[in-house]
């Protein structure tokens, strides 16, 4: 697998962040040099986050572009898989198909998602925040044979290339039917169960309109065995373009209808001391190939958000519903002048259902602990359901019980509109030229879901076989509705909630750009305001959220249905406004035809939306905003280095600074946050390419630390949890035109699981690889492993330290899985 730099000077007006300032050409082939050996600084040409394209080497910009080989040669197994190659990008990916907590260049992770880092599909948000609890923006996209390539804008400039991403943006690129012709692929796991048919097809129906059409439908447990169709689901995305003297439109769409499992922290046996911890699977059950979801644990019972008893289907998991439609256009009004307009709707809801640890114990004594002594166990799913569990001891082939909170929320609408209209272009000013780009951004995001959680008792077993656990007291007493509980009793009957939330953003924005000589200049401005309307209800102080009720009604109100989670009436109005400026200015010089220099200072804004609800930021009362409180954040960076590019050979060396002011919601641990962070790093890149030998290359060192913590100062100067000194991939390949092989590797030192710095996740390396056998010209096969060594990659845990029974719950990548694939060309 290659991850070329992309000849940057072709793509279309599909730019990152939709507010990329630059002219645009109308074409987006993908296609290479012919012969690698033979690249030239031309594969440098850049037109994202400029006024106008121009050679990498000329702009202070940190930009890269990953093409569609990562997809067709290792083809990933979530999303976050194809992120982690991206130079100074730092991806968890551990959660399965999305719910990847992703951040560059040290910006913290307190919580999940994407905070800083803004993922876009064809120009525009997919999501307006990355990070909505349940939410997160990857879980609503999908990889598949529509990509043409994935493009990064890294650092302080993305502050004003988009709202909230003052870290980062990435975009997903589609292609857009630009070379006739399309594949047939038939995917299917070799030691795992997962069958995948992929289509994409395109081309023009005159000389100027084209067209593609592409999609895919997959079935299977997936890369971990659970028993049932974990993976079920597809996508179909189309769109046609029209093209005229002066410009072009174009029109598209996407619907995707998938389930996937969202893979919480599942528990590990850790033993050693915190700071050289020994990370072991727990008998029967394996910490990077199982997960406590169960062909034996299917749905339960629960009151929906109008208090309704409803049966939610715990199989469903991530299930994002996605109906978007778009539109996009570029008119040249004078020459080098050009109006862009990009447009989208999206109707998006869906499903988040996954269990997740509150504790994981000796079964007797969690029972006892429960039920009182002498408590007794019985199987409440699986084939012994209704025995007793004689020996509770070995139970599950471990002893083990896992009480268990279902993250179960119901996404009602997350809905998304985007505008962005943009005005750009070039004056001459006899021996210099300025570069002027200015527009107008405008969206709404919906924020509508409703919080059902409930609890269960559960074994810990493998191969998706573990079972609900009945516990009754020593008189026979079921103290649960067959090992089920109707509210999040292990988080202290919390997160009963409802929340109808609509987030509007306006940002006009302007750069300018001077060019003279060996010199360029850039300057830009984005100015952020809107409002956040709407209404919550839940458990807000002082509300009560259980009672008792008939549920199941079978007459009687049992042990367990005398605390059944519901929604109080305490419906509360949300009505605030915001407004901050972001603004970037950076400046390159060219020290030679190969080599550059370049420096850059930004300040970005990021709004915090749904998770300020239920928080102190919040007054309930009046539904605005605590006195002196403000619902966004700054990022303050500071960036420069060299940039080298001669023929097949590039490197490229940034220094960075990034200090950070957060606050946060920690849902696991229901506490709300506020810190300042500042971390200091050199982000490394480069690519060398002789023969049939080509190799990709990055690392990034972060030296990060907590610099103020407003409500725990004992945590000042620690390391943020989860934030390693080193992160690195590589990517060597030998092509021989009709067989390739390489590897994909990826890596990271340990680093800390909470920010207290005791309990270590230790360093681990990926090693992933493929051959490629072209039987024809038009035919192919691909045999490809991920994780082949199968190293346990521990990416977050709960435990700040390791607890008396030395179990933990973490968080670790998938290990090994090998697919083959055989693909038609025509």
């Amino acid at each position: 697998m290659t991850l070329r730099f992309r000849l940057l000077a072709s793509i279309p007006a599909l730019l990152i962040a939709g507010a990329a300032h630059a002219q645009v050409p109308q074409t987006d082939t993908t296609a290479t040099a012919a012969d690698p050996a033979e690249a030239t600084v031309s594969e440098d040409i850049v037109v994202t986050g400029v006024a106008q394209g121009r050679n990498r080497l000329d702009t202070s910009v940190s930009v890269s572009s990953l093409d569609a080989d990562l997809t067709t040669k290792i083809p990933p197994r979530n999303t976050a898989e194809i992120l982690r190659n991206l130079p100074g990008v730092r991806v968890e990916a551990s959660g399965g198909e999305g719910n990847a907590n992703i951040s560059v260049r040290g910006l913290p992770v307190a919580s999940g998602g994407s905070k800083f880092l803004q993922l876009q599909e064809d120009g525009l948000p997919v999501l307006e925040f990355g990070d909505i609890i349940f939410g997160n923006a990857d879980i609503f996209i999908r990889n598949d044979l529509s990509l043409a390539r994935i493009e990064s804008v890294r650092g302080g400039s993305a502050s004003t290339f988009a709202s909230n991403s003052p870290g980062g943006i990435i975009n997903f690129i589609s292609k857009t039917g630009e070379q006739d012709g399309g594949s047939f692929q038939l995917s299917s796991g070799i030691d795992y169960r997962e069958y995948r048919a992929d289509f994409a097809y395109g081309g023009h129906i005159d000389a100027k309109t084209r067209y593609e059409l592409s999609g895919f439908y997959r079935l299977g447990d997936g890369p971990r065995d659970v028993g049932y169709d974990a993976m079920r689901g597809g996508q179909i995305k189309a769109n046609i373009t029209r093209e005229f003297d002066r410009g072009y439109v174009r029109v598209y769409g996407k619907y995707l209808d998938d389930r996937s499992i969202a893979y919480l922290p599942n528990p590990v046996r850790v033993t050693g001391s915190d700071g050289d911890p020994t990370y072991q699977n727990i008998p029967g059950f394996s910490i990077n190939e199982d997960t406590l979801h169960s062909r034996y644990i299917g749905s339960v019972l629960t009151l929906d958000g109008n208090n309704n008893p409803v049966r939610r289907n715990i199989g469903d998991g991530m299930h994002p519903v996605v109906k978007s439609v778009g539109f996009e256009g570029q008119y040249e009004i004078a020459d080098g002048w050009n109006v862009t307009e990009r447009f989208r709707y999206s109707d998006i809801s869906g499903d988040f259902v996954s269990p997740f640890p509150a504790a994981v114990g000796d079964a007797q004594t969690t029972a006892n602990s429960f039920a009182g002594a002498g408590a007794q166990l019985y199987y409440a799913s699986g084939p012994l359901s209704g025995q007793r569990i004689a020996n509770p001891a070995t139970v599950g082939g471990n002893g083990l019980l896992a009480s268990v909170v279902l993250f179960d929320v119901d996404l009602k609408s997350l809905n998304n509109i985007t505008n962005d209209l943009r005005l750009n272009g070039k004056v001459d000013l006899g021996g210099g030229a300025l570069s002027i780009a200015a527009g107008i951004y405008n969206s709404r995001q919906d924020v509508k879901t409703d919080w059902l959680w409930t609890s269960f008792f559960q074994t810990v077993q493998g191969d998706g076989r573990s079972v609900l656990v009945d516990i009754r007291n020593a008189a026979g007493v079921s103290q649960t509705a067959g090992g089920t509980l109707y509210s999040a009793s292990f988080f202290g009957n919390c997160c009963r909630r409802s929340y109808d939330m609509r987030y509007t953003t306006n940002a006009p924005f302007a750069q300018l750009g001077f060019e003279i000589g060996r010199l360029n200049i850039d300057g830009s401005l984005r100015y952020d305001f809107g409002s956040a309307k709407g209404s919550i209800a839940g458990d807000l102080p002082g509300a009560v959220t259980t009672r008792a009720q008939d549920i199941n009604g079978d007459g009687v109100i049992s042990v367990a249905e005398q605390t059944v989670g519901f929604i109080p009436n305490n419906r509360t109005g949300i009505d605030y406004d915001y407004s901050y400026l972001s603004y970037s200015a950076g400046v390159n010089y060219r020290l030679s035809d190969t080599l550059a220099a370049f420096a850059r200072y930004s300040r970005g804004g990021r709004v915090n939306a749904d998770r300020l609800l239920f928080g102190p930021t919040i007054d309930i009362t009046t539904g605005g905003l605590v006195n002196g409180s403000k619902p966004y954040d700054f990022v303050k960076q500071a960036e420069g280095g060299l940039k080298f590019s001669s023929g097949p050979v590039a490197f490229y060396a940034t220094v960075f600074n990034a200090k950070t002011q957060e606050t946060n919601y920690l849902l696991s641990q229901q506490q709300f946050t506020s810190r300042r962070y500042d971390a200091t790093g050199v982000e490394l890149e480069g690519r060398f390419r002789r023969g049939p030998f080509s190799l990709t290359a990055a690392g990034t060192y972060t030296d990060a630390k907590i610099t103020s913590d407003a409500t725990d100062a004992t945590l000042n100067g620690n390391r943020p949890q989860r934030q390693a000194a080193f992160v690195y991939q590589a990517t060597p390949q030998l092509d021989f035109g009709r067989v390739s092989f390489g590897a994909n590797v990826i890596g990271t030192t340990s680093s800390y699981t909470q920010p207290a710095n005791q309990l270590k996740m230790p360093a681990y390396t990926q090693v992933n690889g493929f051959v490629l056998v072209r039987a024809a010209d038009n035919v192919s096969f691909n045999l490809n492993a991920n994780n082949i060594f199968n190293v346990k990659g521990i990416t977050e845990a709960e435990d700040a330290a390791i607890p008396s029974n030395q179990l933990v719950r973490a968080r670790s990548i998938n290990g090994r899985t090998i697919a083959a694939s055989v693909r038609f060309d025509f």
